[in-house]
């Protein structure tokens, strides 16, 4: 007995089946994604891409939540803590991880501490929350580097201290006065003072002030600035600048500090030096630009090349400014609207610039020197400078191996005397030009022969114009036109031979 089996015909699925595999993958991506993000999330909190959550009291949040992957902190913004009794602290290492964090709440919880690093990472914070936990006190170095637009700290047990301070002057600038909050302290004997009605006796911000806000020394002496500053407690003075190359020391453990340049260097010319004071109340800081004099150094001299005029570039050191002046074949030169100096760029005591010539000729050729002078000193330097070929006979700086030609510069000679005004241009007289006679003779000729051409054209048009197969006829009045014509066209022939 043979058995086999029908396989049953298959036509196309039907509408609904396929509507209905359609949803169930969604829903199977849809919690595939909810997993893995539940996965990343604390359990005592609830996550989204940008925000996390943790407010269930019953969960009893110990540590400062952080998400498992970086790419995930890197996108929450928000961070919303409530009823958390066991959170205590909050350091570098937890918020740091959120840098792109802007608003943080942590209220009705137990957060007693927080780092002076805590937030250093977070240059994005912008709103603070930490009502109603245990906070006694508050540094403001956590704080100092963020541009906060609030700081909320209502019901914390702050003990009442110069460290508390800062918060009452922070409000007063960042708050409007009508939407002013009152802040509160708790004295030695546990009552509850307003700082807004009571502030802490013998708290004060710092106050700074140099000795002098106009800091000159000539290169290769000494200098020493004064800074004064009072504040209570006493403030911690420090002294800020940037690239200080010359050598220097400071002493700040008296009042007024000192910071003392030895042998300025004239690189730290501008060099801006700030004094800072702060304690735990706030800072203030007084700042002074150093001005070095010194002579004048030519640091930069080259050839001469052609761009809208003709340039000779130049780079001067020098404070004050030196007074620049070009001698032309050691003969001084007297600057014009043809020739002058011009500064391009100016770069604290550096100046940067080109002797500009415009249209320059063979009489410019020569050796140029520039002198810099100031009232401490005075440099020159000297360069050659060719622009144009002498039309008398060669000229010593084209022939110099070590100078660069007009070739060189990309323009031949033609291209000068093309852009040459004509009060710059020299004429040449007593010499013949054979090429120009030539010229002459070829143009005169070749205007005969074009005009006896014609005469011919006009001549066999008028002889046989009257017998045309198309009919023309042509009436002569005189007789004797053609015979003249004929005439005319003979003495035209001879005059050209």
């Amino acid at each position: 007995r043979t058995w086999w089996w029908r396989r049953p015909l298959q036509g196309p699925p039907r509408p609904a089946a396929t509507t209905t595999r359609f949803w169930s993958f969604c829903w199977l991506v849809l919690g595939a994604w909810r997993g893995l993000l539940a996965s990343a999330c604390p359990n005592a909190c609830t996550c989204s891409p940008e925000r996390i959550w943790c407010s269930d009291s019953a969960a009893s949040l110990v540590a400062f939540p952080v998400l498992g992957k970086r790419s995930e902190r890197e996108k929450v913004v928000d961070i919303y803590i409530a009823n958390q009794r066991k959170l205590e602290s909050i350091n570098e290492q937890d918020v740091g991880l959120y840098i792109g964090l802007k608003n943080l709440t942590v209220v009705d919880s137990g957060l007693k501490f927080v780092s002076r690093q805590a937030f250093l990472k977070n240059i994005n914070l912008q709103y603070i929350n930490f009502s109603r936990n245990k906070l006694s006190s508050l540094s403001r170095k956590s704080f100092r580097h963020l541009n906060l637009t609030d700081l909320i700290l209502e019901g914390n047990p702050f003990k009442c201290s110069c460290d508390i301070m800062w918060i009452k002057i922070f409000q007063e600038t960042k708050i409007p006065k009508t939407e002013s909050r009152d802040f509160y302290c708790v004295n030695d004997y546990n009552q509850r003072v307003s700082l807004m009605e009571k502030p802490v006796p013998n708290c004060g911000k710092p106050s700074v002030k140099l000795s002098t806000h106009n800091l000159t020394v000539v290169e290769g002496r000494s200098v020493t600035l004064f800074c004064d500053a009072t504040g209570s407690p006493p403030p911690v003075i420090s002294w800020i600048f940037n690239n200080l190359i010359s050598k220097h020391e400071s002493d700040t453990n008296k009042n007024p500090a000192s910071l003392t340049i030895k042998n300025v260097s004239s690189n730290d010319s501008g060099t801006q030096i700030s004094c800072v004071a702060e304690n735990s109340v706030g800072e203030d800081q007084d700042s002074v630009d150093l001005t070095v004099f010194f002579p004048p150094n030519i640091t930069f001299l080259e050839l001469p090349y052609p761009d809208h005029h003709w340039c000779i570039p130049f780079s001067v050191r020098g404070n004050p400014q030196p007074t620049l002046t070009w001698l032309h074949d050691s003969v001084k030169l007297n600057e014009s609207d043809y020739i002058w100096t011009k500064i391009h760029v100016i770069n604290q005591t550096e100046y940067h610039g080109c002797l500009q010539l415009d249209n320059p000729t063979h009489v410019n050729n020569g050796n140029y020197t520039l002198v810099a002078q100031n009232q401490y000193g005075k440099d020159e330097a000297s360069i050659p400078a060719y622009f144009m070929e002498d039309p008398g006979g060669s000229s010593p700086f084209y022939e110099h191996i070590s100078y660069m030609g007009p070739e060189d510069y990309g323009t031949t000679t033609n291209d000068f005397e093309d852009t040459t005004n004509n009060s710059n241009q020299v004429t040449s007289t007593g010499f013949p030009n054979d090429n120009e006679d030539s010229i002459t003779v070829y143009v005169v000729v070749g205007t005969a022969a074009l005009v006896c051409t014609g005469l011919v054209i006009m001549l066999i048009i008028l002889k046989f114009g009257r017998h045309s197969k198309f009919g023309m006829k042509v009436q002569l009045k005189q007789g004797g036109l053609v015979d003249q014509m004929w005439l005319s066209l003979q003495d035209c022939d001879n005059e050209v031979r």
